[in-house]
């Protein structure tokens, strides 16, 4: 048969009470922290990164559509470029006069 030692059963009940208040002193100084780190970022103008990814994302689609229009550009540029039948490189016809 086991006896009950009161000052046991007082330091059990200190020890978890102590475990309880840590805990919740842990968790007020992450909180603290957490805002306070806020500010500082926002008081840097810092973005976020959820907010980088979205504009990185972006940026690359802009990326791709700039490439595509430069390559759909490219084949009527070069048709543009050459002289029209019946005219030199300088834009003169055929039998001008020049001078």
């Amino acid at each position: 048969m086991q006896t009950r030692n009161p000052i046991l059963d007082e330091f059990a009940k200190l020890t978890t009470g102590a475990m309880g208040l840590a805990q919740a002193a842990g968790e007020e100084a992450k909180t603290a922290w957490r805002a306070q780190t806020d500010r500082i970022a926002a008081e840097m103008d810092l973005v976020r990164r959820d907010e980088f990814d979205v504009l990185k994302d972006e940026i690359a689609a802009l990326r791709a559509e700039i490439a595509e229009l430069k390559a759909a550009k490219k084949p009527a540029a070069k048709a543009s470029s050459k002289p029209a039948a019946g005219t030199s490189t300088d834009g003169t016809q055929p039998g001008d006069a020049a001078g």
